[in-house]
């Protein structure tokens, strides 16, 4: 049964009626999904925190009086409810970088509550934290006020002072920096948790209104079995007007306030993965990812949050000035209340102690930074390569090209419609010559059909999802209309599925084969906001409600770990996938889905791909073009030229739409978008090594202004503007009006050169540009030392033996700084030493080229030395340099010194200097002496 409906009758009319898919069925109907007025346990927490701030109440929880006691690196206490009277068991681990984690849940719950997403997403299972020593935890207990008040100072792996203030009438937690209070929990007495209970009787049940064990949504109702077991509490930053993250919404980069005053919202930001179709703009409805990690950030110091649960989630955020503070209300279905405070109090600080509880981004295959063109569908064997040679007819660049669903024999993934794909291995070969990947597309449904092997054995197996009973396979329609969907709590079916990736299971694949997992929020066809019923069945026995937003990351990681093992030694794998949770960033990169061929939506890419790098998912770009709709030329001409600059830089669009190779479009527009591919591909080695940094540091890649000028209060909430590394500060012009200025601040005391005619700026200065469709405003800040490769190819398969540039940008002291990193771009064989990192600095006139201290000696990295023995630097470009320069000389350290020839350009309009013909080693130590 669905809701109040049966599967044989309601689905297949719904389905014919509308899920064979106009392009107008698939607009989005906002009816069609929730609003906070829908969702009853939040509306009980919303009625809780009213009646706490009605005049001479005062927050209902409190410490039980001797409870509090430290032990090793934990404090615990026991909380109770005035009223109420179960006793909850309230934790707090001190970590060694200087997180600290607040758990609380019943000290003896009627059921075990969900408590496995820590095992899915935080570092090793959650084994992997490194807590603080009881050596270094002072507890202290003291009445402050007449309030009794348990204080724990400690410092963390960095020497910073911190300490933890918890009183016990009421029940509060402040996280103090040197003393000044920076987070505080339940300072607004928020704080509720909903115990477990017994059910009562059927009648009291229906007579509810409260929704704590059914409510009903349009004409479904969901039956909670385990009746109510929500919690909520505030968060307040102290001190901060300015708070990220949280994605996914399509909405500005620093979050607005939802309680419906002036600019902010009337509903919560809520996370719960949905496939909304053609989703509008500047709404905090959710998208098709959820990362429940939040920062905030003043001129002081960068802070996180992040509350580490898989249900039902909604925030609400509020807004005080004198003194300043943002009040988080935070509010989830079930589980346990499980987060983490982060101190900070630097931006990399704050990335690392993130990085350190749910790893970084790894190094991904070199071949996907590139550019990848993908269109629902491709329509054959011929049309593929018939593009392919139309990229290198018109001089494009291209690494891969994808195919949708329409690929496979009647939407059975694993399998290929042989009447258009009648040898896709060859098609594989024919792509893999010039250097070029293929991906094809495999969502998490599974076709019901007994003559389809992966539905037969998955069925045979007990494989997939069960139905609300537990008595049958959960069966709803999809793209192949009755469809089961694996479970991937199930640890049989995922090796299982996993093992579906190998060659010799999957027909046709090659290694230069990749994945796409799309649908996996799981989007499910005219179901309750077209996803899975809360109350479907998991492996243990579990609903749905209390793993949704896991569900895409595990059909990620499945598919991720079949792919590693398909080869051996192992190649990193590439997979895309929609849907996503913290942890996604292990195993590949997303995109923002199914966005619209509008101006607006090319600016809430911004916003939205630099929320999710906030959040730690770096990978992420959006559709260039835009999925729905069709572009102007001069839309896409400029989605290309800010494209260029998302981490994954991918053009897609939907079936019924205008083809939009880019040759299709003519002059002067096939030129300019030539030209935005080019510079991708020149700027290859600064992605790759800024990939590096990030699979070591968890920094994103994309930033907003403030991560690289943090001082800069003018720029907290500048969204229109955003760096790429520390070195590249990107102005996209975003509007159709080509006559309508790009306003640029260019932050700091520093040098700042146009990329691409040198043009100084120095800072700090408020510049206005009108941007010809044939220009773009990307600035390179002073003190940067840039890594390119001049050579064009088909694809960067041919660039790996291609020389280097160097481009050196002084700064206003002189100076520059920058790195470089290659390896072989598919290996792991760099986590044993099969890397080249160099170090390059300039000061005093002096360009040095050094080893980075990462460097391994091993055997893998002399092997790869070999590899690499022909690349070289060829040139160097000095850009700014202010010095009347008349010579250069390099030596080496074996103490060889030769000449080299200066062109110095025309200095009349261009303050580079340029040496050509070096012909450097790319790993040999140098300097280059400028006289």
């Amino acid at each position: 049964m669905f809701g109040k409906y049966s599967f044989s009758t309601s689905v297949n009319k719904l389905f014919y009626a509308a899920v064979l898919l106009s392009d107008a069925a698939l607009a989005v109907n906002r009816d069609d999904f929730k609003t906070s007025q829908d969702i009853t346990f939040y509306l009980r927490h919303h009625e809780f925190a009213r009646a706490v701030e009605q005049p001479a109440q005062t927050p209902p929880y409190r410490v039980v009086d001797g409870s509090v006691h430290l032990d090793g690196h934990t404090l615990a206490a026991i909380v109770r409810h005035d009223s109420i009277g179960v006793p909850l068991k309230v934790e707090v681990h001190f970590m060694k970088n200087g997180t600290i984690r607040v758990r609380a849940q019943e000290e003896d719950p009627l059921l075990p509550r969900y408590d496995e997403t820590q095992k899915h997403v935080l570092r090793d299972e959650g084994n992997g934290q490194e807590y603080a020593s009881a050596d270094d935890l002072v507890h202290t207990y003291e009445n402050v006020d007449g309030l009794e008040v348990h204080t724990v100072r400690y410092t963390d792996d960095k020497n910073a002072a911190f300490s933890v203030r918890i009183t016990e009438n009421p029940w509060t937690l402040t996280y103090l920096h040197n003393d000044e209070p920076v987070v505080e929990l339940n300072g607004k007495g928020f704080f509720h948790l909903e115990h477990l209970r017994p059910k009562p009787d059927q009648e009291a049940v229906d007579s509810d209104t409260s929704g704590e064990w059914e409510d009903t949504f349009l004409t479904w109702t969901d039956r909670k079995e385990r009746g109510p077991e929500s919690f909520g509490m505030d968060v307040r930053f102290v001190g901060f007007e300015h708070v990220y993250g949280i994605p996914e919404h399509a909405t500005s980069l620093s979050l607005k306030t939802t309680c419906g005053d002036g600019d902010g919202y009337s509903e919560p930001y809520r996370l719960w993965n949905l496939g909304v179709f053609e989703h509008g703009l500047d709404d905090p409805i959710p998208l098709y990812g959820a990362i429940p990690f939040m920062t905030a950030h003043n001129a002081k110091a960068t802070v996180g949050v992040f509350w580490l649960n898989a249900s039902e989630t909604l925030v609400d955020i509020t807004r005080e000035k004198e003194p300043s503070a943002v009040t988080t209300h935070w509010i989830s279905e079930t589980g346990v209340l499980d987060l983490f405070l982060m101190p900070g109090p630097s931006v990399a600080d704050l990335y690392r102690q993130y990085a350190e509880l749910v790893e970084p981004t790894p190094l991904p295959q070199e071949f996907s930074l590139g550019y990848h063109t993908c269109r629902y569908s491709y329509l054959n064997q011929e049309d593929v390569l018939t593009v392919s040679d139309k990229m290198h007819e018109h001089d494009i660049p291209y690494d891969v090209i994808w195919l949708d669903i329409d690929y496979t024999d009647g939407m059975r993934y694993f399998t290929w419609d042989y009447t258009k794909f009648p040898d896709p291995v060859a098609m594989q070969k024919q792509l893999a010559y010039d250097g070029h990947k293929l991906v094809t597309i495999i969502d998490p449904h599974v076709k019901h059909e007994a003559s389809y092997h992966i539905w037969k054995e998955g069925n045979e197996n007990g494989y997939f999802v069960k139905n609300s009973s537990g008595s049958g396979n959960y069966k709803a329609w999809c793209w192949p209309k009755v469809s089961c969907w694996v479970d991937y709590l199930n640890p049989d079916a995922v090796k299982w599925y996993s093992e579906q990736y190998q060659f010799d299971k999957y027909p046709g694949s090659t290694k230069d084969l990749f994945i796409w997992n799309d649908m996996n929020e799981p989007a499910v066809f005219r179901m309750p906001e077209n996803t899975f019923e809360k109350s479907v069945k998991h492996h243990g026995g579990w609903e749905h409600r209390q793993v949704h937003n896991l569900y895409g990351m595990l059909n990620h990681k499945s598919t991720f770990q079949g792919m590693r093992v398909r080869e051996s030694p192992a190649k990193r794998p590439f997979v895309l996938s929609r849907s996503f949770f913290a942890g996604s960033q292990r195993y590949g990169a997303i995109w923002t889905g199914d966005n619209t061929a509008n101006w607006g939506h090319l600016r809430a890419s911004v916003p939205t791909v630099l929320t999710n790098n906030l959040a730690g998912m770096h990978f992420s770009g959006a559709d260039v073009g835009g999925f729905f709709g069709n572009p102007d030329p001069e839309l896409l001409v400029r989605w290309y030229q800010l494209g260029i600059w998302y981490p994954f830089f991918r053009a897609h669009s939907k079936r019924n739409t205008k083809r939009r190779e880019p040759w299709l479009f003519g002059e002067p527009y096939l030129s300019l978008i030539r030209k935005s591919v080019c510079q991708r591909y020149r700027m290859l080695p600064y992605w790759y090594t800024l990939f590096r940094e990030a699979s070591l540091t968890g920094m994103p890649l994309m930033r907003p202004m403030w991560m690289e000028f943090p001082a800069d209060a003018d720029i907290f909430a500048e969204e229109g503007v955003f760096m790429v590394g520390p070195s590249i500060m990107v102005a996209p012009a975003m509007d159709a009006d080509l006559a309508k200025p790009v306003s640029v601040k260019f932050p700091s005391q520093e040098n700042w050169y146009n990329m691409y005619t040198h043009e100084a700026y120095l800072a700090p200065i408020m510049r206005q540009f009108v941007v010809d469709l044939d220009q773009t405003l990307v600035f390179v800040r002073g003190g940067s030392i840039l890594p390119i490769r001049e050579r064009q190819r088909k694809s960067s398969a041919f660039m790996k033996h291609d020389p280097f540039t160097l481009y050196v940008y002084v700064g206003r002291d002189g100076a520059a700084a920058g790195k470089l990193y290659i390896d072989d771009g598919e290996s792991y064989d760099y986590e044993g030493g099969g890397f080249i990192e160099r170090e390059f600095s300039f000061a005093t006139n002096i360009l040095a080229s050094r080893p980075s201290s990462r460097t391994i000696d091993s055997t893998l990295q002399s092997e790869y030395l070999d590899l690499m023995s022909d690349v070289i630097i060829e040139s160097i470009v000095f850009v700014g340099v202010q010095d009347r320069i008349s010579s250069a000389t390099i030596s080496n350290n074996s103490g060889n010194v030769r000449e080299l020839k200066l062109d110095f350009g025309d200095r009349r309009t261009d303050s580079k200097l340029a040496i050509h013909d070096l012909s450097v080693p790319i790993n040999s130590d140098w300097s280059i002496s400028l006289a």
